[in-house]
């Protein structure tokens, strides 16, 4: 008698965390586990992570119930096949077939996606997407990602690169970011930076009269700070915190625009780790992304959070090999 499938794995990976999930039919996460992506090991590395975060989810159930395995990845993948093409801040990573190297370890059918676009997948189907058919996803954590939903398809463009909204430059000659261009908005509010410009506003400030509630949340240790942190200060005041975080709105609602002008459409998700910001930000997009659109587009732009929140890219992947 054949074991009737009721899951998939669904596999979801960034540049600091490799999350992954059983994940049944109607997109309900079933178990979870999450492990370091080592991304500035190299691809074997990352492979070997990747296999690991798969095999704890099958301690507890047997892989004759599960549909196969679903792998979202930064980077630009080949479109009928699995192959990840450079993908940023993966160190010694050039072209690896993600696809054929789990699918012999585990002996499952394996599909890969680029991440944002299997978050969007994910919105699409269990989603912001059961109530709008056109919208661009954007993925905001250790860098910033798109995919672009139209007629509740996911377009990927002929070459499965289409959705980079995290390159799309809001200066000319601004900072280098680590696709070789400069001023792309990944450079200005990916996790990294933001970390990174918090540390260095603190170290700047003056040492009579100033504090910030960070430096208590990190124990006075800066290297720490993250994110959530910075969103965890503004949310109790710290006028340092508000002023970081509603910049990285504006900034990201300037790159929107454009997006959004040359796309036609009128609706974002905002999704990923960094997606957690207080609602502040979102109006701060919001402004930002009205700021810079056609005035024919003005009236009808919305932003909104993700309804999966972080778990889009696990649902999302997972629902590919269903």
């Amino acid at each position: 008698m054949i074991e009737k499938r009721t899951f998939a794995v669904g596999v979801d990976v960034g540049a600091t965390t490799i999350k992954a999930g059983l994940v049944d039919r109607k997109g309900k996460i079933l178990e979870q586990y999450s492990s370091d992506t080592m991304a500035n090991k190299g691809p074997t590395v990352v492979l070997q992570q990747i296999a690991l975060a798969i095999d704890k989810l099958f301690k507890h159930q047997k892989k004759t119930a599960c549909f196969g395995i679903g792998i979202g990845m930064p980077g630009i993948v080949v479109p009928g096949g699995g192959v990840v093409r450079y993908p940023p801040n993966f160190a010694d990573w050039k072209e690896v077939d993600v696809a054929a190297k789990i699918q012999k370890t585990f002996g499952l059918p394996v599909i890969v996606e680029n991440d944002a676009n299997a978050a969007a997948i994910g919105e699409a189907k269990h989603g912001v997407g059961r109530t709008y058919r056109n919208f661009l996803f954007v993925i905001w954590g250790s860098g910033v990602g798109g995919g672009i939903i139209l007629d509740r398809k996911l377009y990927r463009g002929p070459h499965g690169g289409a959705g980079e909204i995290g390159h799309v430059s809001i200066d000319y000659d601004g900072r280098p970011c680590n696709c070789g261009s400069k001023g792309c908005i990944e450079s200005y509010i990916g996790q990294r930076y933001l970390s990174k410009r918090t540390k260095e506003i603190i170290e700047a400030a003056p040492s009579d009269g100033f504090s910030s509630k960070i430096q208590g949340f990190v124990e006075g240790n800066l290297n720490k700070i993250e994110p959530a942190i910075i969103s965890r200060a503004a949310e109790e005041g710290d006028q340092t915190a508000i002023a970081i975080l509603q910049e990285a709105g504006e900034l990201l609602g300037y790159a929107l625009a454009s997006a959004l002008n040359i796309l036609d459409l009128r609706l974002v998700v905002i999704g990923g780790g960094v997606s957690a910001v207080p609602s502040f930000v979102y109006r701060a997009i919001e402004s930002g992304l009205r700021s810079r659109i056609l005035q024919s587009h003005k009236t009808e732009v919305r932003v909104f959070r993700s309804e999966l929140g972080n778990s889009a890219g696990i649902i999302g992947a997972a629902s590919l090999a269903m």
